[in-house]
């Protein structure tokens, strides 16, 4: 099989490819580079890569021919970023997805597994997030998440190009960014708690947010690539649980020493109060369920860290 892996040189996709790799996969990847790294990928042998934007419709040509599943990455993944830049966000987020579903329905694609956000769910005060809910999207990045989504729906019905949508959960991992004031909470609190600085709280810690170790997610998109009779689906993959960032925060020092405290600072635009997904459906139809507890992955999370931080010292 031939499966390509869009943002493949990004955080979760680099996780996807070397996965693929792993089984004896071909895997092609297509990244602009804006937020993706080719050193993410530099560990890996035989991965065949395209640097390209997927906005430009002949990128979208290029990447798909020949090949058999698509893993669609490749985004803006920010939601400060979208509210300062909605058009860029956009340009990346949506026409890039149109782009690539027309692409891979021209070239007999047999099946794109979308990468959705929970964001879409909004902030409903209903816990935890399930599939059948309204979506309420609250910054430019959710509802182009949605629309994406919506876009996978609609070619699966009108042309009968199979897509899966797999809405991710506050993923965190291995190679997420932590030098970008946009990255993951995650990646920020780890570093700084790493060089002794006090981290950054928007708000007042107590919002919850269901924190998905990336190889979850890995194995959720990848069951969803192959699974029968799951084309058209919309899929939350997560570990159905939640933790405040309060709680989060007082982990990882826990975990990392020190005595430093939290700075509080005021909530960001468009952040969602608490999230945390029903994950029956997953269960159901690509018989999943997290092999990585939270506690697990935020102990691989920190020693990639700090043996990061070490190489580069």
């Amino acid at each position: 099989m031939t499966y390509l892996v869009t943002g493949g040189a990004g955080f979760i996709g680099s996780h996807l490819v070397e996965e693929l790799l792993r089984r004896g996969e071909h895997v092609r990847v297509v990244d602009s580079l804006i937020t993706g790294k080719r050193a993410n990928l530099a560990h890996l042998q035989g991965v065949e890569f395209l640097e390209g934007d997927l906005a430009d419709i002949s990128v979208a040509h290029r990447a798909v021919t020949g090949v058999d599943v698509v893993l669609h990455q490749a985004a803006i993944p920010s939601v400060p970023r979208s509210v300062e830049d909605p058009v860029t966000s956009n340009r990346a987020n949506v026409d890039g997805s149109l782009n690539l579903l027309v692409a891979a329905r021209d070239a007999g694609v047999r099946r794109v597994v979308y990468a959705g956000s929970s964001s879409a769910y909004g902030d409903t005060p209903v816990l935890p997030k399930v599939e059948t809910m309204p979506t309420a999207p609250l910054s430019p990045y959710a509802l182009q998440k949605l629309v994406a989504e919506e876009y996978c729906r609609m070619f699966t019905r009108l042309y009968g190009l199979e897509t899966v949508t797999i809405r991710y959960f506050n993923v965190f991992g291995p190679r997420q960014d932590p030098s970008s004031p946009y990255s993951g909470v995650i990646s920020l609190f780890v570093s700084a708690l790493c060089a002794g600085r006090a981290p950054t709280i928007h708000g007042d810690g107590e919002q919850t947010r269901d924190f998905t170790y990336v190889a979850n997610v890995v194995d959720g998109v990848l069951r969803a690539s192959a699974a029968q009779n799951v084309s058209g689906e919309v899929i939350n993959v997560a570990t159905g649980g939640r933790i405040s960032l309060n709680q989060l925060f007082a982990t990882l020092r826990d975990l990392i020493g020190g005595s430093v405290e939290p700075v509080y600072t005021e909530p960001r635009r468009g952040d969602v109060r608490d999230s945390r997904a029903d994950i029956s459906k997953a269960e159901r139809l690509l018989d999943y369920s997290p092999t990585i507890t939270f506690e697990e992955g935020l102990e691989r999370t920190v020693a990639w860290y700090r043996s990061t931080l070490a190489a580069a010292s």
